[in-house]
């Protein structure tokens, strides 16, 4: 039905990452590293690597979660905007399709809001306009609690800003909205996923079945909205399995489980 994927969650794209890939079925990468993390990743060998397994190099998530990484705050968004430039710059230059981005960071107050949300536009077009000049795609990520795109409406805001944004859900972070009215609504610009569980208290990425969503009614309006991406995991995961961590065996296994 879908081609399976995965976030690294932090893992650098080894061989030996792409070996477990393979080995568990596992056919298409997001890279996602820590915020510091691009600058010791191998970008050429990662392609080679990349072709070599056979694996596709989806998306790129752009940095965060960090105190100097933030499109929507007017004190770090030129300095963001920069190296999310660089980034996208070097994912066209990869191949790889999609870059997410984090509209915002986090605590935002009301007051606040406003004028973050207008920074955020403004990065987004400029982004939107760098990603379409190198061939990629850039995807908004819906995100939790006080963050900008904590809401339907907050996307449609957000999209606003350039014809060519898309969106990536991610199906564990919305804490108000209903996870299932926004694919509907979104339809269409929904051109990636990040998939996982939660209690609708707080994001927890959870294996699918681990927590409260209703997963026949997420294929569903999937479907509905014909939805032809990757079912692309974001959960966290050790190549080994101490302490009793899940590992891509599992995220294949979940997969299988629920996509049949």
């Amino acid at each position: 039905m879908y081609t399976i994927g995965a976030s690294t969650c932090g893992h650098m794209p080894t061989e030996e990452l792409f070996s477990a890939y393979r080995q568990h079925g596992i056919e298409a990468m997001e890279i996602s590293l820590k915020a510091d993390g691009y600058e010791a990743m191998d970008f050429q060998r990662t392609a080679e690597l990349a072709r070599a397994y056979g694996i596709a190099l989806h998306s790129l998530h752009l940095p965060f979660k960090s105190s100097l990484v933030n499109i929507a705050r007017p004190d770090l968004a030129k300095q963001t905007v920069a190296r999310h430039k660089e980034l996208i710059r070097r994912s066209g230059e990869m191949g790889i399709k999609y870059c997410i981005v984090h509209p915002s960071g986090e605590p935002i107050t009301a007051e606040d809001r406003q004028g973050q949300m207008a920074c955020a536009c403004e990065s987004l077009y400029t982004l939107a306009e760098v990603a379409k000049q190198n061939g990629v795609i850039l995807a908004v990520e819906d995100l939790p609690r006080t963050c900008l795109g904590n809401t339907i409406a907050d996307m449609h805001t957000l999209l606003s800003a350039h014809p060519s944004l898309r969106v990536c859900f991610d199906t564990n972070h919305l804490l108000s909205d209903d996870p299932i009215a926004f694919i509907r609504e979104l339809g269409d610009r929904i051109v990636t996923l990040h998939v996982s569980d939660y209690d609708f208290v707080d994001e927890r990425h959870w294996l699918p079945g681990e927590g409260q969503l209703d997963w026949p009614a997420v294929l569903e309006a999937l479907s509905a909205v014909s939805y032809k991406g990757v079912w692309l995991y974001e959960v966290i995961f050790s190549l080994t399995g101490e302490d009793g961590m899940r590992t891509l065996a599992d995220v294949a296994a979940n997969a299988h489980k629920l996509l049949a």
